[in-house]
């Protein structure tokens, strides 16, 4: 079974209602008539971290957990109760997910299809910045804590690092860094790996 570690502290505090609203019961009659009902279970994956394809919930009963898998561990994100809803940014640009979501128990959720949330934000003006609004303020979380599925491995001082880094920024991509003039361990593996301490490491 997946050990689920304590939540990270949300850095954007004041903002967090925003980031994570609560839907009025006539917002969520309006989303639900383009997305379908669907039970589920204590436990049940509804999406993965990497999947291609995003898909949008909305907690109708019971609860669901926002997690982003570390090997046999998971690191809680966030939890959403009736009335709140999944996405980030990713909901929009069609990019793969980073974090799983999965029922904390018994409950409900109305499932929407990434086409079909893009129409809701295209015509319904409220609903639209309230989920855009959200969905901006989650990923600013994540590039906050680093939650993504990219790991910049160098030298502060190398072109190169500094070169993707500012790639990564630029798009709003989440990422953890592994500085090697700091980590001796990782100076070490990539000697290892390189069989010469004067190849760089490519990770």
């Amino acid at each position: 079974m997946t050990d689920t570690i304590p939540p990270v502290p949300l850095t954007l505090t004041s903002r967090v209602d925003q980031a994570f609203p609560m839907l009025t019961s006539a917002q969520i009659a309006r989303i639900a008539v383009h997305g379908q009902v669907r039970h589920v279970q204590r436990g049940e994956v509804l999406m993965e971290a990497g999947e291609q394809t995003p898909r949008f919930f909305v907690v109708t009963a019971g609860h669901i957990a926002i997690v982003r898998p570390s090997g046999v561990t998971e690191e809680l994100v966030a939890v959403l109760r009736p009335g709140q809803f999944t996405g980030e940014v990713t909901m929009l640009s069609g990019r793969r997910g980073l974090v799983r979501i999965r029922a904390g128990e018994a409950g409900a959720v109305i499932a929407l299809e990434r086409d079909h949330v893009l129409a809701l934000v295209q015509t319904d003006g409220e609903l639209s910045e309230i989920l855009l609004r959200a969905f901006i303020l989650r990923r600013v979380e994540l590039i906050a804590h680093g939650f993504g599925d990219v790991v910049l491995v160098g030298s502060r001082h190398s072109p190169g690092t500094l070169r993707i880094q500012a790639f990564l920024t630029r798009n709003g991509h989440p990422y953890a860094s592994i500085d090697l003039d700091r980590d001796a361990g990782a100076s070490r593996l990539c000697w290892i790996g390189s069989r010469s301490p004067s190849t760089t490491c490519r990770w």
